[in-house]
């Protein structure tokens, strides 16, 4: 089992502070197997089994916990007096009002509390104003390379990286053999599980097509501009009708599924945010291969894909640049100020070099700019202060 470290000291540094602890992310990213590595951790620490309640309202064993009363109930029978104890609520959402069953065990002492989800909807409404200030959201993503590579055997790390792109980073996928129909048939489950209990039946979706139909063409333009207006013509041009409203919110269901994540537009120049003509990227390239025939022209947007998830791993706050008619792939927003990435496949065409260096040499600032492709390249490429770094060396941080 990878230790997911990062993820797990978060829990750790947060363990026994009176604030609760929300996991989010895309379900099968790993979130019910972090809980289990945090209760060994705890049992290695001292902590005895009573001590620790640990519910999963997705198992038909605790069916009758989907009433937040029974489920507080449920639990407050089993607290510990006197010590503390931990208590682990996963895919929470699947109970029905459960911010009032969270809010009355956070309130009690001694009690520290977990919880899990799959949507975005369960930090809004009535638990952001319940909980407001209550609680910190841990984001969970599929496995990162560095934590792949634990999975896999064999010291060929460029094939690692291949089978890592082609076959995603599901944390299961990785410990499966590399046969494409087994794997296929396991991240099309995880892909039908989130279209319909996480977007479709959550947000009222009853035409499931259209919604496949979306999904599809965001898979499709993975990397490019993307506006809700032209998402809603190319539906309406195949026969059938769309408004863009509706585009709207069904784009708003999949982002909140963490099967979607939208980037928008960041006028460097401006210094200013730009509502229109975001990006949308994936949470793993392998539902992108599943749901749609790659083609050699893809790879440069795959590799888009992976550097965005990185650097959200690694805690910056992504946007795509935009300078006069240029555009930088991501401008990354940390505690130690901003960096630049371009990413491309490879720049040993000197066109290509060229193009790709141009948006980054115009930028007026000197915040560090980096160039990262696959190519083998020496140490210390440097191009007027911008970097190029093989990009599987930039995901190991070597």
């Amino acid at each position: 089992m990878v230790q997911r470290k990062e993820y797990l000291n978060k829990l750790i540094e947060w363990r026994e502070k009176h604030i609760i602890k929300v996991v989010t992310g895309a379900r099968r990213c790993g979130k019910s197997t972090l809980f289990l590595l945090y209760i060994d951790y705890l049992k290695k620490s001292g902590v005895s089994d009573e001590q620790i309640i640990s519910v999963n309202l997705e198992d038909i064993e605790y069916e009758n916990l989907l009433d937040y009363k029974s489920l507080y109930n449920y639990i407050k029978a089993r607290l510990i007096k006197g010590k503390f104890t931990y208590v682990f609520i996963d895919e929470v959402q699947q109970c029905k009002s459960f911010e009032k069953a969270v809010d009355s065990l956070f309130i009690k002492e001694n009690v520290d509390v977990y919880i899990t989800g799959s949507n975005a909807t369960m930090l809004s409404g009535e638990l952001a104003t319940l909980l407001s200030g209550r609680y910190i959201e841990i984001s969970m993503l599929p496995l990162s390379f560095s934590e792949y590579l634990e999975f896999t055997s064999g010291n060929n790390i460029k094939l690692n990286f291949n089978d890592y792109l082609k076959y995603g980073s599901f944390p299961y996928v990785a410990s499966l053999k590399k046969d494409d129909s087994i794997i296929r048939m396991y991240i099309d489950g995880i892909y039908n599980t989130i279209l319909i209990k996480d977007v479709a039946t959550r947000d009222g979706i009853t035409d499931i097509s259209v919604l496949e139909s979306i999904v599809k063409f965001l898979c499709s333009n993975i990397g490019s501009p993307v506006s809700t207006k032209r998402i809603s013509d190319t539906i309406n041009s195949s026969g059938r009708k769309i408004s863009v409203n509706t585009v709207d919110n069904y784009l708003r269901a999949l982002t909140q599924s963490y099967i979607f994540y939208k980037v928008d537009r960041y006028d460097i120049k401006g210094r200013q945010y730009l509502k229109t003509l975001g990006k949308y990227y994936l949470v793993d390239t392998g539902l992108r291969n599943l749901l749609v025939a790659g083609s050699a022209s893809d790879l440069g947007h795959l590799l888009e894909n992976i550097v965005f998830l990185e650097l959200i791993r690694r805690g910056y706050r992504v946007n795509i640049g935009k300078l006069a008619e240029k555009e930088v792939d991501f401008v990354a927003s940390g505690p130690d100020g901003i960096e630049y990435y371009q990413v491309s496949a490879s720049v040993l065409d000197e066109s290509t070099l060229l193009r790709e260096l141009e948006p980054l040499q115009k930028i007026p600032d000197h915040y560090p700019k980096y160039l990262l492709t696959l190519d083998d390249i020496i140490a210390n490429t440097n191009y007027d202060g911008i970097r190029q770094i093989n990009l599987i060396n930039w995901l190991l941080k070597k």
